[in-house]
């Protein structure tokens, strides 16, 4: 029943977004519509790992919750299967370049070759598509967003589950911070974030959230996304 309330918001705002000409879309600063419900997008980098992403994948099934995997291009082949289940799960799947180096003050050379071999892997285990970037380190600079054919992706609540590896300082660090539309920030390479990323599901759905994807999210606001335009949330672009 939740799955088909979202896709039933969905279908409406891309009629009304269809509708309006030229399409609309979200200025850097600019404010989005807000929806009635509490949507928010939690998403995942550094992954895919055969020790952690599979209980992630798990828990988040048996809670209906969808989410957002920014992959390293390095670790896709070896773990097509989970790749793909991903995929078939409802989830969406972005680039988290090949080899997770830093893109601000790389030369234009060095960022294609990160994304694009990325962006290959991609193609080559699910095929075409769209494959949003997340730089890491949510870096990039300003003279290098028309390099970017996709809309990038940064975050708004960071609970710095990387450095801390404790699930209770991560949930209570989300909780405290997550508010409707925000793009939440978590490792499933780190296995305390996946236990502390189910608990933060179950928390926030005792209090009517419901978890999308990055590319729900934004038509759930009424929000065009645009390349090489970094979305912090879905009514903060950069």
């Amino acid at each position: 029943m939740k799955r088909q309330r979202i896709l039933f918001l969905l279908l409406s705002a891309a009629l009304t977004l269809w509708s309006t000409l030229p399409g609309r879309s979200l200025a850097a600063g600019a404010e989005a519509e807000i929806p009635e419900a509490n949507y928010v997008a939690l998403t995942f980098d550094d992954g895919p790992r055969p020790d952690t992403t599979p209980r992630l994948l798990d828990g988040l099934r048996a809670r209906g919750a969808s989410a957002t995997f920014f992959l390293v291009g390095n670790q896709i082949e070896a773990n097509r299967d989970l790749v793909l289940r991903m995929k078939a799960e409802g989830h969406q799947i972005g680039n988290h370049t090949w080899d997770h180096e830093k893109l601000q003050g790389a030369s234009a050379a060095e960022v294609a070759q990160e994304v694009q071999r990325t962006d290959r892997a991609l193609r080559g285990v699910l095929g075409g598509g769209e494959y949003w970037v997340r730089p890491p380190y949510g870096l990039v600079g300003d003279g290098q967003r028309r390099l970017f054919s996709v809309p990038l992706v940064k975050w708004s609540v960071d609970p710095q589950d990387w450095k801390l590896r404790s699930a209770d300082a991560d949930v209570a660090a989300v909780l405290r911070c997550v508010r409707p539309g925000a793009i939440i920030l978590l490792h499933d390479s780190v296995a305390a974030s996946v236990d502390a990323a189910l608990r933060i599901v179950d928390a926030l759905e005792a209090r009517d959230y419901e978890f999308v994807t990055v590319r729900e999210l934004l038509a759930l606001y009424g929000v065009t996304p645009q390349a090489g335009v970094l979305y912090c949330a879905a009514d903060l672009a950069r």
